[in-house]
């Protein structure tokens, strides 16, 4: 059988749009045929006569039928794609890249950290493993937004803390006295006081922008936690999807191609990793 076409675009059908925050929306997708990927992957998510852009799906791997991506309105594209709405159509073609290689992470202890739409590409790698979840011995959450207006799926947040095997956190930067806020006040790496895990046997998800990332990854390592056990997710630096356009490279590295996933093993060496 013939490779897939990767230039291939499918439509989509806009099922829901979900207001998540003022700056980020999440879309559930159907595309014209079953869609498969691996956690961790990305698609290219097009309007027509618009423009395309690279986005982490933030749905389980195990669900082909659908998908669900987050996007947070940060230029022209995203925020021609803010405008969508329901009974829309719009184009999705891949994926592209490597996931999280689940199998490397099983039995043992897995912390996601993440902030703002870093969280998307963090549900999909939760919702997968919550699907297996007796492979993991433990799952912990550290979720990071600025105000709790900006904190994404507060509704899947209520189920996720009351899930047994999961032990999740959250914090805000700041918040003002008419906020409601039962949770943490302060940076994202505040909650890494609190996990019950070995770091000397845990892997370690980091996911947001490069700031909190590259904060979030020393803190990791001050804990304990080895480099190479550190998964980072860098499909910012990420444009065309095949490294063509050279907007992603990291020293020897295409975040496209090699990634989006790395350990900080091995890309700690390279520079400018965190702009």
């Amino acid at each position: 059988m013939p490779d897939k076409n990767p230039y291939e675009v499918l439509k989509a059908d806009v099922l829901e749009v979900i207001e998540e925050s003022p700056t980020i929306k999440s879309f559930y997708l159907k595309p014209e045929k079953p869609f498969e990927f691996a956690t961790g992957q990305f698609i290219e998510l097009s309007l027509p006569g618009i423009g395309e852009a690279p986005f982490t799906p933030s749905s389980s791997h195990y669900e082909k039928e659908k998908i669900w991506v987050s996007i947070m309105n940060a230029g022209f594209v995203t925020n021609e794609i803010h405008k969508v709405q329901k009974g829309d159509v719009m184009g999705i073609r891949g994926p592209y890249g490597k996931g999280y290689p689940l199998d490397v992470f099983k039995g043992k202890d897995v912390l996601l950290l993440g902030g703002g739409v870093g969280l998307a590409p963090l549900r999909c790698l939760l919702q997968t493993m919550i699907h297996d979840i007796d492979d993991y011995k433990s799952i912990t959450v550290c979720f990071g937004a600025r105000t709790p207006d900006d904190m994404i799926y507060k509704d899947q947040i209520k189920d996720w803390k009351s899930h047994e095997r999961i032990h999740h956190l959250c914090t805000v930067d700041k918040c003002s006295d008419n906020d409601i806020w039962k949770g943490k006040t302060g940076v994202v790496t505040i909650l890494l006081d609190d996990i019950k895990v070995d770091p000397h046997n845990a892997i370690a998800v980091v996911c947001g922008p490069p700031i909190m990332m590259k904060f979030g990854t020393f803190s990791l390592l001050d804990k304990g936690f080895k480099p190479e056990n550190i998964y980072l997710s860098m499909e910012k630096k990420m444009y065309c999807g095949f490294g063509q356009c050279r907007h992603c490279v990291m020293g020897k590295y295409y975040a496209c191609k090699d990634g989006p996933v790395f350990t900080y093993e091995q890309i700690k060496d390279e520079e400018k990793i965190w702009d």
